[in-house]
């Protein structure tokens, strides 16, 4: 179902705001505060929604403006909030998003900034870095503001310089659970890396004794200024393709091979990831992976019963309902609908890239699409299951199917922080939830029960 040209509403968006996915990305750096350019309410619900999901502490800063800056501007309160939360945290950066309110003012945060640094005290080794990104939230989603917060870093941190033997990666919104994943396949191809943004621990650590202003963990500044010297970076994301990214502004500026793959979720997506390794690490996979592909491979036969011909519905990120749609194909599972509230004009192409030649029906893709586009599509389809995050679950719940969740947000259920998507680990993962969620609904339709497949 098209939306009536005169509903020009967004109702329950399936997208965050801009800024929110800024503050992700500068929560992947270590020893550095995210702060918020304009309205403390843009900070108190940006913290609540994030904190709700990973389970963990989440301090966002604010320049706090009022109706008064609004009219006169924020620098004075920008440069006190700098100052302040140098007093209070001992940041190594600090990430400054600008709002809605900033941006529509025009205050200019780069001048802003270059004054405080005049203004302020001798700048010295313990100064902290200071990184400005523009995200207001009228201009894109929290995807947007993800990408363009690690490439600003990237931007005014990274140097050049002779090679060093190491390489970038940049992974994109994924869970810690799938960073910590990461850093272990590339160590088994003899390879060191930076990965940007690594919230592996920041947004997913461990029970401490005394609580730490700053969690521990992040991708070191310092490994940040050495990006420009890395032997080559890898970037995930097949709807990348139509903006300026970190990769592409380091292979620009500084040389840097920048090989841009698909998110590699299922048997496909790895495959091509790891191939990658072995060209840049000269090694072949190790068997370990090889064993992993073994056994998922396995399982698809298994489970194939289960699964072969179901339809699903898939909406989040652009890159993530990519690399899920990709997946379904490959366990026998319809893509029925491909949907996402993102807009770079990427997505659909990315869609029949992933399905081309392989579905004997093409999926309806949407995208800057909501839940009331989602819902009318949805309830003309039919669908057996939907993939995605807590957002959807309302509809899910009327259309009566189950909903396997993936991504972000999750604020139904424990351990979205936890979940694994990548790689054949996290197929194996994903296969066995979808599968079993399958059962599950028939068992519960079933009038009799049964306790045997």
């Amino acid at each position: 179902m098209k939306r009536d040209n005169k509903y020009v509403s967004t109702t329950n968006a399936c997208k965050l705001c801009k800024p929110l996915g800024a503050c992700l990305a500068f929560k992947g750096i270590e020893g550095a505060v995210p702060f918020l350019h304009g309205s403390q309410g843009c900070a108190t619900y940006m913290r609540r929604y994030i904190i709700s999901h990973f389970n963990e502490p989440m301090d966002i800063a604010s320049s706090a403006l009022g109706e008064k800056h609004a009219v006169y501007g924020g620098a004075a309160n920008l440069k006190q909030g700098i100052s302040n939360v140098c007093k209070k945290f001992q940041p190594t950066m600090i990430g400054i998003a600008t709002t809605c309110l900033t941006e529509t003012i025009g205050d200019d945060v780069p001048l802003i900034l270059r004054e405080y640094k005049g203004d302020a005290p001798a700048q010295n080794d313990a100064s902290p870095c200071l990184v400005n990104v523009s995200t207001p939230s009228y201009a894109g989603s929290h995807m947007e503001g993800f990408n363009e917060a690690i490439r600003a870093v990237v931007d005014q941190l990274a140097k050049g310089g002779d090679r060093l033997d190491f390489i970038n990666l940049f992974p994109g919104f994924v869970s810690p659970a799938d960073i910590r994943y990461l850093y272990e396949i590339v160590s088994d191809f003899g390879l060191k890396c930076t990965i940007l943004p690594d919230f592996s621990n920041t947004l997913d650590g461990p029970a401490m004794r005394e609580y730490e202003k700053i969690p521990h963990g992040g991708a070191p500044v310092s490994a940040i200024k050495k990006m420009g010297r890395a032997l080559g970076s890898i970037e995930f994301g097949r709807n990348l393709r139509a903006v300026v990214t970190a990769g592409n502004t380091l292979e620009s500026k500084f040389g840097v091979v920048n090989r841009q793959i698909g998110t590699p979720i299922g048997i496909r997506e790895t495959d091509a990831f790891l191939q990658v390794l072995e060209d840049i690490s000269g090694r072949p996979t190790p068997k370990k992976y090889l064993m992993e592909r073994g056994r998922l491979v396995d399982s698809f036969v298994d489970t194939h019963k289960y699964v072969f011909g179901k339809r699903a519905v898939i909406y989040g990120e652009e890159d993530l309902v990519t690399g899920i749609t990709s997946f379904l194909t490959e366990i026998g599972i319809q893509p029925a609908l491909c949907s996402s509230g993102g807009k770079s004009g990427a997505f659909e192409p990315a869609i029949k890239e992933v399905t081309a030649d392989i579905l004997s029906e093409d999926p309806i893709i949407r995208d800057d699409a909501d839940f009331y586009d989602i819902a009318g599509e949805a309830e003309s389809i039919g669908p057996d299951i939907m993939v995605g995050n807590s957002k959807g679950y309302s509809l899910a719940r009327k259309l009566g199917i189950p909903l396997i969740r993936v991504g972000f947000p999750i604020h139904d259920r424990i351990g979205g922080q936890r979940i694994l998507h990548l790689g054949y680990r996290g197929a194996q993962n994903l296969l066995d939830t979808i599968v079993n969620a399958l059962i599950q609904k028939k068992q519960d339709d079933s009038y009799v029960g049964y306790s045997y497949m």
